[in-house]
């Protein structure tokens, strides 16, 4: 297993405050560019579809956001595990459940905090903002109150009202628990079912489960004063009551034995290994509280290794994560346009999910997790990033709420639906994600040549404590330390390996080999001493040819042409035909690769060809089925001109190669991107939108990236360097420690080697 994240409260701090304070902001959906923009989005042309909504409600799903709309609201009652911290406390996590509506959905969301514990007060407020919202997701509100609040809403809202905590939760239950009961042959109406924490979720859990088939009688619901029996009266309230059984049991160790499923949305050691051992043959278990479950996959295996074991956590298989649901079910009612979301809908997420973990997972998602999921004991719920629920879940849940009668606009063309959600959602999250989860798998020693910046010592402390693999930085043990302590992270000091010529034993059997390879380029022995011994870039360069590293990020302090010159002493990188630096352009969920941005200035037809080569193989290991444009400022051989002669060539000579992927050019960059214009050219050989674009000089390229950046706002990473032997990337200047930790991502998974 790799190594579990650690952060500090100074990175996440950090993290909320650059570049801006927050997780969220809003930004135009529609032209706003020239006074006839202003004068259609506002007055005087605004008041046409004020008129219609005002003639017929249910056009305000066509003229505004509302069905995409959702708000997440709190009182901060209940914040995490963290308790009552009161409404503006809660902000942080009512901004990160939108960023989850909107990333996993496409669901826009705003979050709202109501400074009141009344529930009177607090249903009033929401009922009267129900005209601009298309759904409400209910946060961290205590129970009981959260029942009430819930309910009232429900009862009096014509829009799909949901508490996350408690039905989320519940959902992702029952569907890790279908799987459970398929592999060990139990029904769901025969088996005994102990809960342990009687809040929002565990409440919320054993009403689903009841729905779906499970026996009142054989359910077993516990608190921290024991069994839930009828006739108890201390620590009861209504909705505890209805769960009450006629039982002796008095204790969870009692209801433990012969128990085929626990539930526990309760507190870290709860259940004991005594317990699970006096569980019925295959147990199932549920230890889903939060940071630190009931017990732990381990501890339940050692005694019992017939166990199907769930937690909360991502560091173990079968996390029970509600972000599995929530942003699907809201994406299914407003896709319907729903008065609620009911327990029908609920099901048929459950059943959709589980029926999803039983089939092949796609090659995608193998790759973003380093390892083979297949299901089984450790795989009976999916994994967050498989991009097949975005089009899987919400139309089961649509569907549903079709039957069950609460959509205003039922859907008619169902495959349609499906295949236009695949197409809305962003790729390139998970392209991020695969590139994270294949970096820790590696757990490489990740060189980090330039310990005497900041912005390099935060990523080197992140790209460790984040469990890619170890961080080695070459500085002086003193200065890191400094910078380390003026930078809020003097705790990693011991953490960190920091390594120079004066720490290291293998300082002569690197001179001897640069002295070797430089003795004939008019280097002596004392130029070979000072380059091997004070050089950061060249001393890091020679850790990573003799295997004291696996990879290397250096440029963070030097223009890239210079860290290379400096890298040269120990590659070869200039005089290296394959050497070719591709950069990815991530904007407005597409991803577009771009080359020679690094190491070619001036490329002929055959360089060219070298470049889409390089970037193709940077496509792949993104997971991306390359298609590679060479573009100019002419379209197949229009206007003629000289300067677009190499473009026209280099296509020949990738033909002549045998290129494997799709290629095609020139053409302009419209044609390349463009599906409508691309459609002028039906011979193309491109069966898409060109992800992979080769541009004739490396002037060019830079200008194009950094145009990119500047106006639109794309994330930019790298450029990466490929055809290189060793796992070298290069940073920018400008970087900052994210784009540094993102190149050392990179070099760990060796994309483009």
């Amino acid at each position: 297993m790799a190594g579990r994240s650690k952060i500090t409260d100074a990175e996440a701090l950090a993290y909320h405050l650059d570049p801006r304070p927050g997780k969220i902001e809003i930004n135009a959906s529609t032209a706003m560019a020239t006074q006839r923009d202003l004068s259609l989005a506002y007055s005087p042309g605004v008041a046409v579809p004020c008129e219609a909504i005002a003639a017929n409600p249910a056009l305000a799903y066509d003229y505004t956001t509302k069905g995409n709309l959702v708000a997440v609201i709190s009182n901060g009652t209940a914040v995490l595990g963290l308790g009552n911290l009161g409404a503006l406390a809660s902000k942080p996590v009512m901004e990160g459940k939108a960023v989850l509506f909107k990333r996993f959905a496409d669901v826009n969301s705003i979050d709202i905090e109501l400074d009141t514990e009344e529930v009177d007060a607090f249903v009033a407020a929401v009922k009267l903002m129900g005209p601009s919202f298309g759904g409400i997701n209910l946060e961290d509100i205590k129970a009981p109150e959260c029942f009430m609040i819930e309910s009232q809403l429900k009862e009096a809202m014509d829009i799909p009202v949901f508490h996350d905590d408690q039905h989320g939760t519940a959902v992702i239950c029952a569907a890790g628990l279908i799987n459970a009961l398929h592999i060990s042959g139990k029904k769901i109406e025969d088996v005994r079912i102990v809960l342990n924490g009687a809040g929002a979720a565990g409440i919320a859990c054993l009403e689903l489960l009841k729905t779906m088939g499970a026996r009142h009688e054989n359910c077993i619901m516990c608190d921290t004063k024991g069994v839930i029996y009828q006739g108890r009266t201390t620590g009861m309230n209504q909705w505890k009551s209805a769960h009450a059984v006629k039982t002796d049991l008095r204790t969870l160790d009692d209801a433990m034995k012969g128990a085929d499923v626990f539930l526990g949305v309760s507190a870290k050691g709860a259940v004991t290994q005594e317990m699970v051992s006096n569980m019925a043959e295959n147990p199932v278990i549920f230890a889903m509280a939060n940071p630190d479950p009931e017990i732990t996959p381990e501890e339940a295996h050692q005694v019992r290794a017939d166990a199907i074991v769930a937690t909360g956590r991502s560091d173990y298989p079968n996390q029970v994560n509600n972000v599995l649901g929530f942003p699907y079910l809201f994406r299914g009612a407003l896709d319907i346009h729903a008065r609620a979301i009911n327990d029908e809908m609920k099901i048929a997420c459950a059943e959709a999910l589980a029926e999803l973990a039983r089939e092949d997972v796609p090659d995608e998602v193998a790759v973003a997790y380093g390892r083979k999921l297949s299901f089984g004991r450790d795989y009976i719920i999916p994994t967050p990033f498989d991009p097949r629920l975005i089009h899987v879940i919400p139309p089961a849940v649509a569907k549903a709420g079709m039957d069950t009668g609460v959509a205003r606009r039922p859907i008619v063309d169902m495959p349609g639906y499906a295949d236009s959600l695949a197409a809305r959602m962003d790729p390139t999250a998970s392209i991020v994600q695969g590139i994270s989860a294949r970096a820790r798998q590696a757990q490489a020693r990740m060189i980090f040549a330039e310990g005497d910046d900041p912005r390099v010592l935060r990523a080197a402390v992140a790209y460790q404590r984040n469990g890619y693999g170890k961080a080695l930085v070459v500085g002086r043990d003193d200065d890191v330390r400094a910078k380390l302590e003026a930078a809020g992270l003097g705790d990693a000091t011991r953490e960190l390996e920091v390594v120079n010529a004066a720490n290291t034993r293998h300082l002569e059997i690197y001179k001897t080999f640069l002295y070797e390879r430089l003795q004939r380029q008019g280097y002596d022995q004392q130029d070979v001493h000072r380059l091997a011994s004070r050089d950061r870039h060249v001393f890091a360069a020679l850790m990573l040819a003799h295997e004291h590293g696996d990879g290397l990020v250096t440029g963070a302090t030097r223009k890239s042409a210079h860290a290379i010159r400096l890298l040269d002493h120990v590659f070869d990188i200039q005089k290296n035909p394959d050497a070719v630096g591709i950069t990815a352009l991530l904007h407005r969920g597409k991803i577009v690769l771009m080359g020679d941005t690094l190491v070619n200035e001036w490329p002929d037809e055959e360089d060219l060809a070298t470049i889409a080569e390089a970037g193709a193989r940077v496509a792949r290991g993104l997971g991306m089925e390359p298609r590679v444009a060479f573009v100019s400022f002419s379209t197949f051989g229009y206007p003629v001109s000289e300067r677009a002669t190499k473009m026209h060539l280099a296509p020949v000579v990738l033909e002549a190669r045998g290129a494997d992927f799709e290629y095609e050019g020139e053409m302009t960059v419209d044609v390349a991107l463009n599906p409508e214009v691309a459609a002028q050219y039906p011979f193309s050989r491109l069966t898409g939108p060109a992800n992979v674009l080769v541009v004739p000089a490396r002037h060019s390229a830079s200008i194009s990236v950094k145009l990119m950046q500047e106006m639109a706002g794309a994330t930019i990473i790298g450029p990466i360097l490929t055809g290189v032997d060793h796992p070298v990337q290069i940073a920018s200047i400008n970087s900052t420690s994210s784009d540094i930790v993102n190149m050392a991502l990179l070099a760990a998974c060796r994309i483009g080697s």
